[in-house]
């Protein structure tokens, strides 16, 4: 049975993946009238229908969808309203500035989580490998992603932001808060899996987190990094050790892909190998089984 957070994300990769190609009235079908289950994404939804509106020049009913649900008590942190490209037209409007006052006084701080998952009973443990969620995601997203790694005989620690952008949008924006989010985490690791070579992994933004961890060894050294379509940013100038594995998978019509580019010679003179994947998006490659066989050392047939 469909659960609403399936039903969630489901609907925002398509309303994503509707507003890349251009198509925001098509997506803005999908979002009336919304699915009932999806209440609890009631703010989420809104800025994803304001920003289509602000895409397409429509500031006003842009404006009208926030206002809405700002008097159903959604919030969103000041970035989401002031720093949106979608939402510039708003930006010089006293409305959206009440917005913003009434946010900040809305905001709560959130509380990080993690799920672990151990192979089969009987099984040695290979290592640990940690999982960082993409923008507005959750762990239980990154345990589905990550999960061929569990058959590959690694534990897979996934990792739910304690960052809140409105009431279910968590990212992974101030470093100091996602170090304190992983030094929590692996405080509560079972004692079996303590003293393993620990692997960090990331999807998109979590993919920029899970690369700034692995490079400057904040709050723990890891021994590799796997990244998918991570979403790149300032690099420290230096691993702070040498990194097995060290792979960014990222597609070729992936929207990140320049950001990578642009990187490219910094990774690869510290180790890391880019893998452009033909005709792939911004999301996980079907063969990512395989390839994390690949990626880990680890014979299919052991599988």
């Amino acid at each position: 049975m469909e659960t609403p957070e399936a039903r969630y994300e489901q609907l925002t990769d398509r309303l994503l993946s509707l507003y890349r190609e251009g198509r925001q009235r098509e997506a803005l079908g999908l979002l009336d009238p919304p699915h009932p289950d999806l209440a609890p994404w009631s703010a989420e939804l809104a800025h994803f229908e304001a920003c289509m509106y602000g895409s397409l020049g429509d500031a006003d009913s842009a404006l009208a969808v926030l206002r809405r649900a700002s008097e159903a008590g959604a919030w969103w942190y000041d970035s989401l309203l002031l720093e949106d490209d979608d939402l510039a037209a708003l930006r010089d409007r006293p409305e959206l500035n009440q917005l913003v006052e009434l946010s900040r006084g809305r905001k709560v701080n959130g509380q990080a989580s993690w799920t672990i998952d151990l192979p089969d009973a009987g099984r040695p443990v290979s290592g640990v490998v940690v999982a960082l969620h993409g923008t507005g995601q959750r762990a239980s997203r990154a345990a589905r992603v990550w999960a061929p790694v569990v058959k590959l005989g690694f534990a897979l620690v996934c990792v739910d932001s304690s960052q809140l952008d409105s009431p279910q949008f968590r990212n992974w924006r101030e470093r100091d808060l996602v170090i304190r989010d992983m030094a929590d985490a692996l405080a509560d690791l079972p004692d079996e899996l303590r003293g393993l070579p620990v692997i960090a992994a990331g999807f998109s933004s979590g993919g920029r987190a899970a690369l700034d961890w692995a490079l400057t060894a904040e709050p723990v050294a890891v021994s590799g990094v796997m990244l998918l379509t991570p979403s790149l940013g300032d690099l420290p100038q230096t691993p702070a050790r040498r990194l097995s594995p060290a792979t960014i998978l990222v597609g070729t019509e992936d929207h990140v892909l320049a950001a990578v580019e642009r990187a490219a010679d910094q990774l690869t003179s510290s180790g890391f190998e880019i893998v452009r994947i033909p005709g792939l998006g911004h999301t996980a490659p079907p063969d990512l089984g395989d390839r994390l066989s690949n990626l880990l050392d680890v014979p299919t047939d052991r599988t």
